[in-house]
């Protein structure tokens, strides 16, 4: 690509394993205002990679609804789950470079192996598997990544709402899962292959995936591929401070459909995201030309219902 076809490209990549709840509206109203007021495209991929979890009906339900909220997007929808031997021929660079290992570990066996201070709910993985001899083991097994030695897996790069991170990949990370267990494809291996591919420049999602970046970052570059940038935004919660969720049906696009139009929808998000100054009925293309990431605050946003 040289520099005269060189154009900004953000991307929102839903799972279709429920209808959208307003917290995910808010990601794609964000990611989408932020890669139009850079005169950019917005590619709309499916990432329908969980055979058990995905569904069609949620891929149509999703789409009708950004439409519906006139968040249109400029190429797609590309579906994961049709990508397959594209994730087979990147994985097989990184295995011929002796970059992945089988992994027979249980879930069970990996929070059995927890310290106290990573009570936080991560999970970061001891390498249990990591220098098994061939023939070990049998049965199905998950692939892993892996990362460097504990040091030498620094990743730092600057978020472009959060600002300067630095993360160490082996004791906050651990080598991770590039192809699981049941021969579905992990999330990190087939984002960063279809960000490439797709020449996204721009990722904007929440904050809870701030943690994922570093992974990327360092799995692209050892796939040869230049990452995008990183633009985290901060969660909408619920009264008790909880992210929002699928659980949270009162929330989510059949009902919010039944009691609003798209134009009180974008309105309330604007003013919560401090895009202007009350929660007036607006419409996406009425807030390209005012949006600047300045004026979004990095605390989670509580939302309560009305």
């Amino acid at each position: 690509m040289n520099n005269k076809e060189y154009i900004e490209r953000g991307r929102f990549a839903p799972s279709p394993t429920g209808r959208m709840h307003l917290g995910n509206v808010f990601s794609a109203l964000l990611s989408w205002l932020s890669i139009k007021a850079q005169g950019g495209k917005w590619v709309l991929r499916i990432e329908d990679i969980d055979p058990q979890r995905s569904h069609m009906e949620y891929a149509d339900l999703i789409m009708g609804d950004l439409e519906w909220l006139g968040l249109t997007w400029d190429e797609g929808p590309f579906y994961q789950s049709e990508r397959g031997e594209i994730y087979e021929a990147e994985l097989q660079k990184l295995t011929a470079r002796g970059l992945t290992y089988p992994c027979y570990c249980t879930r069970a066996d990996i929070l059995a192996t927890q310290a106290p201070h990573e009570s936080d709910g991560r999970v970061v993985y001891k390498g249990t598997c990591r220098n098994l001899k061939p023939g070990t083991h049998s049965g199905p097994a998950a692939i892993r990544m892996r990362v460097p030695e504990e040091g030498e897996s620094i990743v730092s790069f600057v978020d472009g709402h959060y600002g300067e991170q630095t993360v160490d990949l082996t004791t906050q990370c651990g080598d991770f899962i590039v192809r699981r267990k049941d021969g579905a494809w992990a999330y990190q291996l087939a984002v960063v292959v279809d960000d490439a591919m797709m020449g996204i420049t721009e990722v904007v999602r929440g904050r809870d995936l701030l943690l994922s970046s570093p992974q990327q970052i360092y799995l692209a570059k050892e796939l040869g591929f230049a990452p995008p940038r990183f633009t985290h935004l901060p969660l909408l919660c619920n009264t008790e401070g909880q992210r929002l969720s699928k659980r949270d049906r009162s929330l989510d696009m059949e009902a919010l459909r039944s009691r609003f139009e798209a134009e009180d929808i974008i309105g309330l998000l604007a003013y919560k995201a401090g895009l202007q100054k009350s929660p007036n009925r607006v419409t996406a293309e009425e807030l390209v030309a005012g949006f600047d990431w300045k004026k979004i605050g990095c605390e989670d946003i509580i939302l309560v219902e009305n």
